[in-house]
């Protein structure tokens, strides 16, 4: 009985390699048919076969602060990146005859439905490394004849489409090595904690054993397992004359140290927000945001913003690099100071740091112990600005448009304005009155009256027009009214913009939008999207140096005292919400730019911390 088995495997495993030869070799001759190419065709496109790379974001530096990947952790590398030995290496142990078949070997063939019928079963599959990558990239991984004939016919394509390099390349890039790790070069990084071109010959032959059977050789759990095929592996390098018999004995007893590298992913504050700018960036060089605002309905813009998305993740799936202007200095500065200030657990706070001479954003926090991907405080949440709106949408334009001589005053007394069918009555802190005060007094001490005042005189929406240049999102027509001169928004602005509109005051009245990112490369090299942002005068250089004054002696001698720093020029502007719900400061030197909110997320008074000034003694330390 047992022979008869025995036999009976055979006769299939002989009549298989039989019907695969014929078919292989005769079926594209046949002219009267559809071709075998073009039945394959049909199914998979063997023309386009990409793979996915690990993407990364770096610093000013250059160093990576994250990488992005889901599933697959990959570092794709050219044929001419991958060592020899790892070439060799995988030759002498897949495919010997690897440069000699065409796709499928029938030696090996052979020998594997001889050793099934043996066992009276499929425990070996004879595959070459060209078939192995087919059924990586086009198969499922069942033992079945079936899937092996379509395994053969697939590889067999493959051959006429690719050279040998190119298929070296693309197998030694999907090999798995267990622990979500494909690739030679990722799993060089994972295991080792370096690069594949400096493995040592030991290192490449352990690495090697991994991908015959991943969780069976894994190194993190069955490490002896992994050493000891790793001495099969070398034996086979030195039976196939890759080594010498001294570089095998060498390898034999060179140690095998782990380093073990986790998945880099820092500064969740600045990553975060670049993940998003990176969006607005492939949005606004290809067209999608023109598309959306183009939409005919809510139904197409929604599918025009899912295509952006598909858009993005199909570049980040090509291990592109994010280069950024992140000063990691400055972010951990940043962050370890609004702890020290503000240690109450609810409340939060938020700092912005724009690199105003080159225009780049080099810091920002999103609040305390921030996780990646979380509500953002500094770019998404949109709160009242208070009297830190004064300097745009008041003084400025009043000083552009009456050309009024800085010494000027203004009545400080309460006031009362009908608005819109109603009595609007502002009142300044506490209700006092200050008779008429010059422009430095009404803006240092953040006297509410004449700020109405001023805004009246130069016209509601006027005033409002030199707010078109910067990044409001959500200050439109509507907040069109004379409590916005107090910062009375209906949503209000976010740190990030804020702080951009604030860099206006060290550019000599002219405004261009500060970015994260500096560009965009693919994985040679070659630049695939930068911002080219336009430079906008939002008021002449004589109003710019009249506010650069006034903004001075708010640190000097008015709200901003606390703030005070040894520097060559300080200025800035403080703000207090309603009920204490709010505390800001933006402010510049003659390098950086600085906004800083503190608040709670719940919108509750923080009157007992105002006191204390945290937000000046956050900014003040990041700026000294």
């Amino acid at each position: 009985m047992m022979l008869k088995s025995s036999t009976g495997w055979i006769l299939i495993g002989l009549i298989f390699i039989a019907f695969m030869f014929l078919l292989v070799e005769v079926t594209a001759e046949v002219k009267e048919v559809k071709t075998l190419s073009e039945l394959i065709e049909s199914h998979v496109d063997l023309k386009e076969v990409t793979l996915s790379s690990n993407s990364v974001i770096t610093d000013r530096n250059g160093d990576i602060i994250s990488e992005i990947y889901r599933d697959a952790n990959r570092v794709y590398l050219s044929y001419d990146q991958i060592s020899p030995f790892i070439i060799d290496a995988f030759i002498a142990t897949e495919d010997q005859r690897f440069f000699e078949h065409k796709g499928y070997d029938f030696i090996a063939i052979t020998r594997a439905i001889l050793s099934n019928a043996r066992q009276e079963s499929i425990e070996e599959g004879g595959s070459t490394m060209t078939q192995q990558l087919v059924r990586n990239l086009f198969l499922s991984h069942e033992q079945t004849y079936n899937r092996k004939m379509s395994e053969i016919l697939y590889a067999h394509e493959l051959e006429k489409t690719y050279s040998k390099n190119d298929i070296i390349e693309l197998y030694i890039n999907t090999v798995y090595f267990n622990n979500g790790v494909y690739g030679i070069e990722a799993a060089s990084r994972y295991y080792f904690n370096k690069p594949s071109e400096r493995l040592t010959l030991s290192e490449v032959a352990f690495l090697s054993a991994v991908p015959n059977n991943p969780s069976h050789y894994d190194p993190l759990t069955n490490s002896d397992r992994t050493k000891l095929r790793q001495e099969w592996v070398l034996k086979k390098m030195l039976e196939a004359r890759y080594i010498s018999e001294d570089e095998y004995q060498d390898a034999l007893v060179d140690p095998i140290q782990l380093n073990v590298r986790k998945k880099i992913d820092t500064h969740p504050d600045y990553v975060t927000y670049i993940h998003q700018e990176f969006i607005d960036l492939v949005a606004e060089s290809e067209g999608y945001n023109l598309k959306i605002k183009q939409a005919p309905s809510d139904e197409a813009k929604q599918k025009i913003e899912q295509n952006l998305q598909e858009r993005v993740q199909h570049l980040l799936a090509q291990g592109i690099e994010i280069e950024t202007y992140l000063d990691p200095f400055m972010q951990n500065l940043a962050i370890k100071t609004i702890h020290r200030q503000v240690p109450d657990t609810d409340i939060q706070a938020t700092a912005v740091v724009i690199d105003h001479v080159n225009n780049e954003l080099i810091a920002m926090t999103a609040g305390k112990d921030y996780r990646k991907f979380d509500l953002h405080r500094g770019y998404q949440v949109h709160r009242q600005t208070a009297s830190a709106i004064k300097p745009l949408l008041v003084y400025a334009p009043y000083f552009e448009e009456y050309n009024v001589p800085i010494q000027s005053t203004i009545n400080a007394d309460n006031i009362c304005y009908k608005e819109k069918g109603e009595e609007y009555c502002p009142r300044n802190y506490g209700g006092a009155q200050y008779g008429m005060v010059s422009l430095a007094t009404a803006l240092k001490h953040s006297y509410n009256t004449p700020a109405i005042r001023i805004l009246d005189r130069v016209g509601v929406e006027t005033a409002f027009s030199y707010l078109d240049a910067f990044d409001f999102s959500k200050v439109d027509a509507s907040e069109q009214r004379l409590t916005s001169a107090l910062g009375g928004f209906t949503h209000g602005v976010t740190p990030l913009e804020l702080t951009r509109a604030y860099t206006t005051f060290a550019r000599n009245g002219s405004y261009q939008t500060a970015y994260g990112i500096k560009q965009v490369l693919d994985k040679n090299g070659q630049v695939l999207f930068a911002w080219e942002p336009e430079e906008m005068e939002v008021w002449s250089k004589a109003t710019n140096d009249k506010m650069r004054k006034l903004l001075s002696e708010v640190i000097e001698s008015g709200t901003a005292r606390k703030a005070q720093i040894p520097a060559d020029y300080a200025g800035g502007k403080t703000g207090t919400s309603s009920d204490y719900l709010d505390l800001w400061f933006v402010g510049l030197n003659d390098r950086y730019t600085t906004g800083v909110w503190v608040g709670k997320d719940q919108w509750l008074s923080i009157a007992h911390l105002s006191d204390q000034s945290p937000h000046l003694q956050i900014w003040k330390e990041i700026m000294k």
